[in-house]
């Protein structure tokens, strides 16, 4: 069965991508010393929650993957989450790690070695560093997928809302009994996110309930206690001040839209043109860190400031483009056949 694609969350997702964009090329990229400019100093005071934007990527991850698994097998499941992943994640390592040999100099060191763990998408696993640091969150992800894949195993899908509940009842405790191996095996630190996602996908599909909405407002007072906890260390390491109010109400708001969508109360924002835009975020999101980092630090000052910011993000999205034209809309079936055809092999 085909999974249906919910527009307004494509344009989610592309929002979300773009946030972090201008967080690394107007905050980040000059803050951490990653970059040699900040063309808009303005544009920094708003930019630098852009972060803020991987949160909302874990709450679309949430609904999304539920959706995936409604109607999935375990080996069905993997086989997506494969194909969806590793094509991709392959040509936008192999050109990051390409950019560095040719422009990256000693700030960007990668050996060959190294980049051919990171093709993994394991290196986390075994302390190998991402020739990106924008992989972190794939990671995070990696981690949600496996609890997924315990649920569809042990056959519980169908107690999915228990299952929600007792983690969230799991990761609550572990804010008062931090067990170090059990907060990085339940995600605690992004767990209020997934939950929520997921719940919203409960909501969506099946109508909402007393449960549910206790579900969102404790995933929500989760959410916003480990984002303002994180606070302090963020200003420290970039060396400026957060406004709490600013985070809060930001990640109040994705709460709030998700929940909407959740409701079947926006379709009238849905335009079919927001799918062609949500494709483009997975391969946008790998690209643009620091590929764009090295661009900007060969060709500034050679280029005028104004033209490299605006040219690099239309560069790293045409790239992103490319990279969704040519690998995945090409490689995602032939490669599908091929998994299904190599386990049906070895499973007979």
């Amino acid at each position: 069965m085909l999974t249906p694609r919910i527009n307004e969350i494509e344009f989610l997702r592309f929002f979300a991508a773009l946030s972090v964009v201008f967080f690394h090329y107007s905050f980040r990229g000059y803050a951490a010393d990653n970059m040699s400019i900040m063309p808009y100093p303005f544009l920094s005071q708003f930019s630098k929650y852009g972060y803020l934007g991987v949160d909302l990527f874990f709450i679309i991850s949430g609904f999304v993957i539920l959706m995936t698994t409604a109607d999935k097998s375990l080996k069905s499941f993997v086989v997506s989450r494969i194909i969806r992943l590793y094509p991709t994640f392959g040509i936008c390592c192999t050109i990051t790690f390409t950019v560095i040999l040719l422009i990256g100099g000693s700030q960007y060191p990668a050996s060959m070695l190294q980049y051919l763990i990171n093709m993994t998408m394991l290196n986390e696993f075994i302390n190998v560093p991402s020739i990106d640091d924008v992989y972190w969150s794939l990671f995070v992800e990696i981690r949600f997928y496996a609890l997924v894949s315990v649920v569809l195993l042990m056959g519980l899908m169908d107690r999915v809302q228990i299952i929600i509940i007792c983690w969230l009842m799991l990761a609550l405790v572990l804010e008062a009994l931090p067990i170090g191996i059990l907060r990085r095996i339940l995600i605690v630190d992004y767990a209020a996110y997934f939950i929520v996602g997921s719940t919203y996908f409960l909501i969506w599909s099946k109508g909402i309930s007393f449960t549910r909405v206790v579900i969102v407002i404790l995933s929500l007072g989760l959410a916003l206690f480990e984002s303002i906890k994180k606070l302090p260390a963020f200003e420290q390491h970039y060396n400026t001040t957060m406004n709490i109010f600013v985070v809060t109400g930001i990640i109040t708001t994705f709460f709030f839209v998700m929940l909407l969508i959740s409701l079947r109360n926006t379709g009238f924002l849905g335009s079919k043109y927001w799918l062609s835009a949500g494709t483009l975020t997975y391969p946008l999101y790998l690209i643009h860190q620091n590929v764009g980092f090295m661009i900007f630090n060969v060709a500034y000052p050679v280029l005028n400031p104004h033209l490299l910011f605006w040219g690099t993000i239309i560069a790293v999205v045409g790239i992103a483009y490319a990279v969704h034209s040519l690998v995945e809309k090409k490689v995602s079936l032939p490669m599908k056949k091929a998994i299904n055809n190599l386990l049906d092999k070895i499973t007979v």
